[in-house]
């Protein structure tokens, strides 16, 4: 995509901002601080995640960095913000090309291929779409053009050959930028070695070691062969440009005024964020293995080149296993087809995204079950609450609320760096008050009050929901990508309550024939199982405990 298109899943220009939105502080990994968000342009917010590099199938690790950074998303949009959203596919690359050649496979049907399995992941799982989907094929006019500005300005040198000639590789002279390692605190001295300062969640990654994708031993591209070559000038010089290897296909090369090769890991994030946020590129997201090499190379070129950089860098954490960056080494890079195999999405969704972005995040079978728990709690109230008003209130309307109209403790956690656990917390504590005002809605003279004060907190809670991307009654959980799932869990449901209700009836025939032994039994059986009973002038109910 290379020309301007009216952005997708934005609010519009004239949206106003809530006044809740001037309490948003957001961590930077640059400065390593918390800090008051402010737009570049009033009103709007530019954001580029990066996105797949479409070699394989989608893993969980993958899919965490974008509901991580859609849940970010979906908060500036509740604030009021118009969010022009970027995620870039990488389907030219060093593992593309040697994979689909191990498969007899063309390197561009293999990215096609795997490209459409992560769209079809981020689908299912509710990540909207982004406002921008730019292919790094597309832009290698972009990109040649942001190398020879590097060039031009002092920063790059191309490798030439015995005769003179452009050998096709370009590397960024990093001992010209003296703000290389600003990101990551890796700072020069004067002998050409660096020190590090980095914050914990840095150390820890460092610690776990690079990528789930990565390959190769070079600390300062760990996935980029080109960056092995003895014509570097120095150890941290990087490629901006690569002479293609003698496997690479021929319609895997390009001619450049620095010869013929293809694009180095890095530049292609730097043309594109250019293109897409110019003048509006307030946040840089992704997954805390690319904090480096990549964003600090990513951050260099760019400003190299002279344009602006992002204002602030946000990192997601890594998904652990039992304590363990998950990784395909490890046999746990579990697949997001056979994890929705067992699972349904919403559950899947809520595992991912149950805690703070910046936190690791321990996936297991327990947490699962904790988020099957959590759906089980959400749709009971859901349910009951659209019972007792005769229907539920309209998608538009849950859309319409505004981050002002939410609870306070929600919109609290949620300005406190997207602090999700604080923000889901909030939502439970806003379910057990509704399901307080359902079992008190029988005794109460006021009745269309009560019934004013449900809806008001079934609003709540969905809009809340929402906002983390789990309104069930919302695409993609309602006739979406999902359905299969929510159809499976709606039929669960419609069988437990079948035989729920056939107890509960035969209760109230034990009560009328005043065999109250029985009719404790029914009741005890059921607490026991986990069902709360509520009695009523119009018979009893029941939920989950």
């Amino acid at each position: 995509m290379t020309e301007a298109q009216e952005p997708l899943n934005s609010n519009t220009c004239g949206q106003t901002i809530a006044k809740s939105a001037s309490a948003l502080r957001l961590y930077d990994t640059a400065t390593h601080t918390v800090s008051p968000f402010k737009p570049i342009k009033p009103g709007q917010v530019g954001i580029y995640v990066c996105g797949a590099t479409v070699q394989s199938s989608p893993h969980i690790g993958h899919i965490r960095a974008a509901v991580a950074f859609d849940v970010v998303r979906r908060w500036f949009l509740r604030l009021g913000y118009q969010v022009t959203f970027v995620r870039n596919v990488t389907d030219i690359d060093d593992k593309i090309l040697d994979k689909a050649a191990a498969a007899g496979q063309r390197w561009w049907a293999r990215a096609y291929y795997y490209e459409r399995e992560f769209t079809q992941a981020y689908d299912t799982l509710g990540v909207l779409p982004p406002t921008y989907e730019p292919r790094a094929t597309g832009h290698m006019i972009d990109m040649i053009d942001l190398i020879q500005r590097i060039i031009d300005n002092g920063h790059g040198y191309v490798v030439r050959d015995a005769d003179g000639k452009p050998t096709g590789n370009v590397y960024f002279d990093v001992a010209s930028w003296p703000h290389y390692g600003e990101l990551t605190h890796q700072k020069q001295s004067a002998d050409g070695s660096t020190a590090a300062e980095v914050d914990e969640a840095a150390a820890v990654a460092d610690r776990m070691g690079p990528s789930v994708d990565s390959a190769g031993n070079d600390k300062y591209n760990p996935v980029d062969p080109a960056d092995l070559s003895p014509d570097k000038h120095d150890p941290r010089d990087f490629a901006l440009w690569k002479a293609p290897k003698d496997t690479d296909p021929m319609d895997a090369r390009w001619a450049t005024p620095f010869g013929v090769g293809r694009p180095g890991w890095h530049i292609e994030c730097s043309a594109m964020s250019h293109r897409y946020l110019d003048g509006m590129f307030d946040i840089h997201g992704g997954g805390l293995d690319l904090r480096f090499p990549h964003h600090e190379n990513e951050m260099a070129q760019t400003r190299a080149a002279g344009y602006d950089s992002a204002a602030r860098w946000m990192h997601s954490a890594w998904v652990t296993a039992k304590g363990e960056k998950m990784s395909k080494s490890l046999g746990t890079g579990l697949s997001v087809p056979s994890v929705l195999a067992e699972h349904s999405a919403w559950v899947v969704r809520y595992a991912l995204g149950s805690v703070q972005y910046r936190s690791m995040l321990e996936w297991s079978d327990q947490a699962l079950v904790e988020a099957q728990a959590a759906y089980d709690r959400v749709s009971n109230f859901i349910e009951r609450a659209g019972v007792a008003l005769g229907g539920q209130p309209e998608r538009e309307e849950i859309e319409s609320v505004g981050a002002d109209a939410l609870p306070t403790d929600f919109v609290t956690a949620m300005n406190d760096d997207v602090n999700v656990s604080g923000a889901t917390a909030a939502i439970f504590t806003a379910i057990r008050n509704g399901n307080t005002l359902l079992s008190q809605l029988a005794d109460r003279a006021d009745s269309d009050a009560a019934r004013d004060e449900i809806r008001a907190a079934l609003v709540a809670v969905r809009a809340m929901l929402d906002t983390l991307g789990l309104d069930p009654l919302a695409e993609p959980w309602v006739g979406g990508t999902a359905a299969a799932g929510a159809d499976s869990e709606n039929r669960e449901h419609e069988v437990l309550d079948t035989l729920i209700n056939e107890q509960l009836t035969a209760r109230a025939q034990a009560r009328k024939a005043r065999d109250f032994a029985k009719a404790d039994q029914i009741r005890d059986a059921l607490g026991a199982a986990g069902i709360a009973i509520e009695d009523g002038p119009q018979g009893s109910t029941w939920s989950l405990k």
